[in-house]
């Protein structure tokens, strides 16, 4: 049953990871309309009519909520690789380590999320008519969810395993 649950969270990290990598690298955060236009903006550059360009304005939000998704994607990354190099192996501490990671890969990107939430609903919101999050902001949600689940089962692989090992003491009265 635990090989099962080591497996398994390291699936769910797997798709945590495709899907925090997919989020942070494209262009789709929010769509808007510009002057007339479609617009849509990621954390690394704007579009205009197809047309993108790199952000020009230096905005701290935008600095803090890319650091924090790489460092989720990296936190991400070394939780997936923890656990299945430890999935033959159960009782490793490389699984704990390894939903430890995870959990503060979710942690991270929850953090990265939630500044850009609040600081596109206060500054860009007022800018701009019409404007919705989009497909690249939900799927960073997603993977925030994966992430959590995935370090949860994990931990939850290791500690039944460790409870697993430890020898029962009956007494024959």
């Amino acid at each position: 049953m635990v090989f099962t649950l080591v497996g398994g969270a390291s699936l769910c990290g797997a798709a945590a990871l495709v899907l925090l990598v997919i989020s942070t690298a494209t262009d789709y955060w929010m769509q808007y309309r510009y002057s007339g236009n479609a617009a849509n903006q990621g954390l690394w550059r704007f579009c205009i009519n197809r047309k993108c360009h790199a952000h020009t304005l230096t905005v701290a939000f935008w600095d803090a909520t890319r650091a924090f998704m790489l460092l989720s994607v990296l936190g991400c990354f070394i939780g997936v690789l923890l656990g299945i190099s430890a999935s033959k192996r159960p009782r490793s501490r490389r699984v704990r380590t390894g939903g430890i990671a995870l959990l503060l890969s979710g942690f991270l990107a929850l953090l990265a999320l939630a500044i850009y939430t609040g600081m596109t609903v206060n500054f860009f919101g007022k800018r701009y008519i019409d404007w919705r999050f989009s497909w690249s902001y939900i799927l960073g949600w997603l993977g925030i969810i994966l992430a959590f689940a995935a370090g949860v089962v994990q931990l939850c692989a290791y500690q039944r395993s460790a409870s697993e090992a430890a020898p029962a003491s009956v007494s024959d009265s």
